[in-house]
């Protein structure tokens, strides 16, 4: 579990020469975009050591209603901060992040922390080494404050694991944030930060992104380099999860370029994605599909996902409706996820079964069951269906869906009510796709169900183009902002529900 907050991270404010090291309300400050924080951190109106403080006596404050982060790094975050604010002071502040509190999902390591990938497996496991993301984040002057929870080895859709219990959706705190990327979006839904790194194999940044009302994007396939080398080497991504776009595309900024480590790694200069949150989407030809041909979503989710789609009809964009993009190829996802966690585990689930969790040991089982043949044409059938997809991107910019057929269900589940016979993936039918081809994808915050839960519009950019969802998705921001609607959960209501 999270470790304590010292007590030199709960002592009073300080004040420093130059520096106003305090402000009256902790809950107006917390929901200040990471744009606004860097104005007041460089204006020298905030001390970074102040805000280092407040933010892990925040952690220390919602951790057990919310259950957001497996381990807390008051040593590191404070380390951080105090080099943060002496670089503010001598006027040599380089950093796209001084000063700026930042969670890293436990499947990306970040050197001397635990590095439990939300297993038990690895409880006590020590990163060795930073990944690149970790190694960048530092060098841009963030403030790693923790590690968020997620599902086992991110096997999961929902925000559950054995080692750290159920992580609670600020919005209803009876409900899943959805998974994997399951403390990140909790803990920028509640304003603990005003971002987070998470991972995504299969959506694991998009769908708690779309639960819990914020914006996330993974940039292409490897423009964020991975290190070391995850179970799911040919899918997984690492990317940022935040209330606005604006500050997504600074973090992306800070993360993204070649690294030789990575051998999926983009050599290619990495766009100016601030620069594209302020171009026009007018022309982009976009395809909005609300099923892809398969998925199942929920009435009330298809109708606001589509209206939502439809304002880019006002921004002077085209918008056609194609019902069938192309056949599920969940077969495809599977077989190449959960054969490369089910080996990373296969000693554990023939000598130690009961500590992993359940429906994850069933599905390592199947993927594991395949044959060499079996797996090898399933590889085959994965290039057949990029290309594809490839071909499909000829003809359009962007295509738009629901990022999740439905909106945040109940804790205590893996699969939502409304798609009982799905299995613990397949339910997320828009996003695995995605990750099969190595495209760029983002969720953005469309609107509410009529019980106040949020939605997401799910935005797939063509190879390398990252570029076009930021600026389509800023200009959405723009016509229909969402980043002043809060949750309205307290830390004592945990027990009690929302």
């Amino acid at each position: 579990m999270a470790s304590s907050v010292p007590k030199s991270a709960n002592s009073s404010p300080s004040k420093r020469e130059g520096v106003v090291a305090q402000w009256d309300r902790r809950d107006d400050f917390a929901y200040k975009t990471a744009t606004q924080m860097l104005r007041l951190l460089r204006g020298k109106q905030v001390s970074p050591v102040e805000l280092a403080k407040s933010t892990l006596k925040f952690i220390e404050d919602t951790q057990e209603t919310l259950n957001a982060f497996v381990t807390v790094t008051p040593e590191l975050a404070l380390e951080s901060a105090r080099k943060a604010e002496q670089a503010i002071m001598a006027g040599e502040d380089k950093g796209l992040l001084t000063g700026l509190p930042l969670s890293i999902k436990d499947l990306t390591a970040v050197k001397g922390v635990r590095f439990t990938s939300g297993s038990r497996t690895q409880a006590d496991f020590i990163a060795p080494v930073d990944s690149p993301a970790s190694e960048r984040v530092k060098a841009h002057g963030a403030i790693i404050v923790g590690k968020t929870t997620t599902t086992e080895f991110g096997c999961k859709g929902s925000s559950d694991s054995p080692l750290t219990g159920e992580t609670r959706n600020p919005w209803d705190l009876t409900r899943t944030t959805g998974g994997s990327s399951a403390g990140a979006g909790a803990s920028v839904a509640a304003g603990i930060t005003p971002f987070a790194l998470g991972t995504d194999g299969g959506g694991s940044i998009r769908i708690p992104a779309s639960l819990c009302g914020l914006f996330g994007i993974k940039a292409q396939f490897g423009r964020v380099p991975v290190f070391p080398t995850a179970a799911t080497p040919t899918l997984a991504h690492v990317g940022p999860m935040a209330r606005t776009v604006r500050d997504a595309a600074l973090l992306l900024t800070a993360i993204s370029g070649f690294d030789a480590r990575d051998p999926a790694s983009v050599a290619a200069e990495v766009p100016n994605y601030l620069a594209a949150c302020e171009r026009s989407p007018k022309g982009l030809r976009i395809a909005w599909s609300p099923t892809l041909g398969y998925a199942r979503p929920t009435h009330e989710v298809a109708v606001l996902a589509e209206a939502g789609a439809r304002v880019f009809e006002e921004l002077g964009c085209t918008v056609e409706l194609v019902e069938h993009v192309f056949d599920d190829p969940i077969d495809l996802w599977m077989a190449e996820f959960y054969a490369g966690v089910g080996t990373r585990l296969q000693k554990t689930l023939r000598e130690q079964r009961e500590i992993i969790d359940p429906a994850v040991a069933n599905v390592l089982d199947k993927a594991l069951d395949q044959s060499i043949e079996q797996y090898y044409a399933r590889v085959f059938a994965r290039y057949d269906f990029r290309e594809k997809v490839r071909q499909f991107f000829e003809k359009y910019d962007l295509l738009m869906t629901p990022s999740t057929p439905v909106a945040a269900f109940e804790l205590g589940r893996d699969v939502p009510p409304e798609l009982d016979g799905a299995n613990i993936v397949s339910w997320v039918a828009y996003t695995y796709p995605v990750n099969l081809c190595g495209l760029p994808a983002a969720s953005v915050p469309c609107g509410f169900t009529q019980s106040g839960l949020p939605v997401g519009l799910h935005i797939v950019g063509r190879a390398l183009a990252e570029t076009d969802i930021l600026c389509a998705a800023a200009a959405f921001e723009t016509a229909r902002p969402w980043a002043d609607k809060r949750p309205s959960f307290h830390p004592a209501g945990a027990k009690d529900g929302r």
